[in-house]
């Protein structure tokens, strides 16, 4: 057997708060071989991040540890910051999990991996360049030539999250930690993405440790898995072992809590989630009444943003009309960058449409001034993609979420603090979370507290912008029925905009397929995901990763088959 890459010996990390010690990583012990990919999975908050970032000496100042990781011969806890500088991106890279929070703003998207490229080579500004613009073409970024000059702010969520994977391969490390590299991408993408971790693994030797909650990438990818909860390891096994036979409980709750898209699988005759097609049936909502009032209703909507020097505009949205009813939930689905967003920002009154309209509750709030629109705004709310980049880091997270309530004079004092207090507990945050800041929480814990704000003011329209992409499976589960359960109670109309499919069919009503602006097909759940009708949808579907490994091998090559026929 090889000699492991990086290993780690009785590691544990402790955090100086407010409120006392707090161990994040207790005691814990694996190694990576070469050539390996290893997958950590657990709930958010179990240690999994924390553990990862102490193997490139990224731990905040406030953090205590003991043990040791050893990457190679060299022991990275006891290392300079002189000698961990030398060491990151050249033998061991990360994927961060926030893009949007890992990339500069200041800098094109270009220059930063350039900038990593001359940290470790002595390669000049225009290979650097060169390479910078092979590297986002490798990792699927439409038209790299010209994205190469863009900024951050620029590109969607899911563009920066490959802008994010491109640096940290540029320098073809010996280690990749990929912390959610697939949380922002959608399903076609993340096949890619995965293809290319699978293709670098390969071709270098380089090991992978993988930090995801996506059960489905872990399947596809994963060797051996390490499963963590309340910052311990609680079982480990080959990939193949831990879903066909978990031992753990809690492994057993985690795969059990794995969100399934049923649709026939024309290999095994079951469906995406390895089951009877016989025994499976979707999520049942009751249907909708035919004389619900609509809440939304968008027509012809165009966005457009300016182009670089010399360019003509770029049109986001591409005469979209859709409409959404009283307690129905919307799905928008697609590729980053085809839109989805940009819907969901001019539904909330925070992007000006080039031209159609939106009217909201009645009232077309395409044209309205600031002032006029204050009022509707305490009608619908917003959760963000990006929690990390959204949430005041000078607020404790009590604070985050009261702050709507403040403005709009909706409660104060007793009754502000029981409503904030209640909310929290329904998104599953730990007791003592609303005296924390953002940075104290993981990346998961950070989006349930948008997810919470949004719900604060009880509103009659939600825009929800991938509330679920952060979140570990059972979370995620909690999560959902959290949401089904007061969709119910109050009857607000959510536009729900996702790249998970899996999700979106257990709580949508209808969906909505988007590519490049414009809408492909739209119809029922059973109509867009068991019976799609153009090629497009079809390659959405065929990319879902499957949770079960063997299941997953069968279909690995058909689907990349469907997947390359995609257009350029």
């Amino acid at each position: 057997m090889s000699d492991p890459v990086l290993s780690y010996d009785a590691l544990t990390v402790t955090f100086a708060t407010d409120h006392g010690s707090v161990a994040a990583v207790k005691n814990v012990s694996y190694q990576v071989l070469p050539g390996e990919v290893l997958a950590v999975v657990g709930e958010s908050g179990s240690g999994k991040s924390v553990s990862s970032r102490a193997a490139m000496g990224l731990l905040p100042p406030t953090a205590s540890v003991r043990g040791t990781v050893t990457l190679g011969v060299k022991a990275v806890t006891k290392m300079s910051e002189k000698e961990l500088t030398a060491l990151r991106g050249g033998a061991i890279s990360m994927v961060f999990q926030e893009p949007g929070a890992a990339l500069d703003p200041l800098f094109t998207v270009g220059y930063q991996i350039g900038e990593a490229l001359r940290a470790h080579t002595r390669m000049h500004r225009k290979a650097a360049r060169a390479k910078a613009i092979e590297l986002l073409r490798a990792v699927g970024l439409p038209d790299p030539e010209a994205r190469v000059d863009y900024y951050p702010h620029q590109l969607s969520g899911g563009q920066k999250q490959r802008v994010v994977i491109a640096i940290a391969i540029a320098c073809e490390p010996k280690v990749i930690i990929a912390d959610e590299p697939t949380t922002a991408l959608d399903v076609t993408v993340q096949a890619e993405i995965l293809e290319l971790l699978r293709d670098m693994r390969d071709r270098t030797g380089a090991a992978i440790v993988l930090i995801t909650h996506n059960m489905g990438v872990v399947a596809d990818l994963a060797d051996r898995v390490v499963v963590m909860r309340d910052g311990c390891v609680v079982e480990t096994a080959t990939v193949d072992d831990l879903f066909a036979a978990p031992q753990h409980e809690y492994t057993k709750a985690l795969l059990a809590a794995v969100p399934k898209l049923h649709v026939a699988d024309e290999d095994s005759e079951s469906s995406v989630a390895g089951a009877d097609l016989a025994e499976v049936r979707t999520t049942v909502r009751e249907p909708i009444p035919d004389d619900a009032p609509t809440v939304l209703e968008v027509t012809d909507l165009v966005v457009e943003f300016p182009g670089p020097l010399g360019r003509g505009p770029f049109r986001a949205v591409d005469d979209v009309t859709l409409v959404l009813r009283r307690g129905e939930t919307l799905g928008l689905v697609g590729e980053s960058g085809s839109g989805k967003s940009t819907i969901g920002r001019c539904v909330a009154a925070l992007q000006r449409p080039t031209s159609g309209s939106v009217r909201v509750l009645g009232t077309d709030i395409a044209g309205l001034s600031e002032r006029k629109l204050r009022p509707l705004r305490r009608r619908f709310g917003f959760v963000f993609q990006d929690p990390a980049t959204s949430l005041n880091p000078r607020l404790t997270i009590g604070d985050c979420v009261a702050e709507p309530l403040l403005v709009h004079g909706a409660a104060k004092g007793t009754a502000l603090r029981e409503r904030v207090r209640r909310l929290l507990d329904d998104v599953q945050l730990p007791a003592g979370a609303e005296g924390r800041y953002p940075h104290e929480l993981s990346g998961g814990q950070r989006q349930r507290v948008s997810l919470a704000r949004a719900l604060v003011l009880e509103p009659d329209l939600l825009v929800a912008d991938e509330p679920t992409s952060a979140l570990d499976v059972s979370v995620q589960a909690k999560v959902l029925e959290l949401f089904a359960g007061l969709q119910r109670e109050y009857g607000w109309a959510c536009l729900f905009i996702t790249h998970d499919l899996a999700v979106v069919d257990q709580l949508a009503d209808r969906i909505v397929v988007l590519r490049h602006g414009a809408v492909v097909e739209q119809g029922s759940n059973d109509e867009i995901l068991r019976q799609p009708r153009e090629d497009y949808t079809r390659r959405l579907v065929a990319a879902v990763p499957v949770p079960d490994p063997a299941v997953q091998r069968r279909r690995r090559s058909g689907a990349r088959q469907l997947i390359s026929q995609r257009p350029g």
